[in-house]
C-alpha cells in the first residue's frame, strides 16, 4: 500500500488498481474509505485508479488537527499526491462529497487538470445544494418499487426535520436494491469517519462565488455524470452545476441512483472510458442488467 506525506505531516494512503493511465479518484461520504469505490466497476480495466483514502479514514493517519477534515483544506493533499506522482497533468474522477473537493482543486490547480469526471458529485462548492422537495420529487419516481411505501414516510420525516436516519429508506440511495447494493451499503458504518464527515462541510469550507470565477480559467473538458433515480444531486441540479465550467458535459444514466457503477456497471464504464480516453473505440452500449 502505497503512501506519502501530507503537508501537515499526516501519512495519506492510497490503493491502485488496474493498469494504463492514471486516473487520481477521490471518494465521498463524506470521508468514506475509499474501499466503497472497488474497481468502479470494471473501470480499472481502462485505466490505473489511484483511489485516495482522505485523511482519517481507510488506511490514512488521522490527523493532529481535527479542523483539517474541512473540505477546502483537503485540497493541499490531492496536490501532494499529484506531485508525489509526478504528473504534470492529471485526469480526476470524484465521487458525491469527493466533487466538491475535485471543484475545489479544479479552482485552485485549473491548469493542473486534464480531464474531470464528477460522479453524482455534491455541488455544495458552487453554491447549490439538494432541497428535500428535489429528494422527495426523486424518492416519488420509485413508486413502483416494493419496499417504496415502508421506506417513503421516514425518508420524507428525516428530510423535514422531524425524524431521524432510518436504514429503512436507503434503497432510494440505490438504482437497484439487490444483495450487491445490501452489501454495499452494509459496509458504510466500518467505512466512514463520521466526526470527519461532520467536520467536512464545516462553516468557511466554500467561497462559491470566488471559485466560480477561478473556475474560468479551467479549459479542461469536464463530465457531470447523474443518475436518473439519484435525488442528490437530481439531473437538474447537476446540469445547473454544469454551467460554473467552460468546457462541461452532463450524462444521466438511466435507471441509476447515487452509486451508478453498481447499478449498471458496463453502462458507467462505458461512459466514463469514453470520455476519460478521448480517441479509442468505446465499448458498445451493454443490455442493461433485469431489475
Amino acid at each position: 500500500m502505497p503512501t506519502f506525506t501530507a503537508p501537515d505531516g499526516t501519512r495519506l494512503a492510497y490503493h491502485v488498481r488496474g493498469d494504463g493511465e492514471p486516473l487520481v479518484v477521490l471518494p465521498g461520504g463524506p470521508m468514506r474509505a475509499s474501499a466503497y469505490l472497488g474497481d468502479l466497476g470494471g473501470l480499472a480495466a481502462h485505466r490505473r485508479l489511484l483511489l485516495l483514502d482522505l485523511r482519517g479514514t481507510g488506511d490514512s493517519e488521522v490527523p493532529a488537527d481535527p479542523a483539517s477534515y474541512r473540505c477546502d483544506q483537503q485540497v493541499a493533499d490531492v496536490e501532494m499526491l499529484r506531485a508525489h506522482m509526478g504528473l504534470e497533468h492529471m485526469d480526476v474522477l470524484a465521487h458525491s462529497a469527493g466533487g466538491s473537493l475535485a471543484t475545489l482543486y479544479a479552482a485552485a490547480h485549473p491548469h493542473r487538470i486534464r480531464r474531470l469526471a464528477l460522479i453524482t458529485g455534491n455541488p455544495s462548492a458552487l453554491g447549490l445544494r439538494t432541497t428535500p422537495r428535489e429528494r422527495l420529487a426523486a424518492a416519488r419516481l420509485r413508486a413502483a418499487e416494493p419496499w417504496f411505501d415502508a421506506a417513503f414516510p421516514p425518508f420524507e420525516a428525516w428530510l423535514n426535520g422531524t425524524g431521524d436516519f432510518d436504514e429503512v429508506f436507503m434503497p432510494f440511495f440505490y438504482g437497484r436494491w439487490d444483495d450487491t447494493a445490501r452489501a454495499h451499503d452494509a459496509a458504510a458504518e466500518e467505512q466512514a469517519n463520521d466526526e470527519a464527515g461532520d467536520r467536512y462541510f464545516a462553516d468557511g469550507a466554500f467561497a462559491p462565488e470566488a471559485t466560480r470565477n477561478a473556475l474560468r480559467a479551467l479549459t479542461a473538458p469536464v463530465l457531470l455524470y447523474a443518475g436518473e433515480f439519484d435525488g442528490g444531486p437530481g439531473p437538474a441540479l447537476v446540469r445547473r452545476a454544469a454551467e460554473a465550467f467552460p468546457n462541461a458535459e452532463v450524462t444521466v444514466q438511466p435507471g441509476a441512483g447515487h452509486y451508478p457503477w453498481l447499478d449498471d456497471p458496463e453502462e458507467f464504464v462505458r461512459r466514463t472510458a469514453g470520455f476519460l480516453n478521448p480517441g479509442t473505440p468505446e465499448p458498445p452500449p451493454a443490455r442493461r442488467p433485469a431489475p
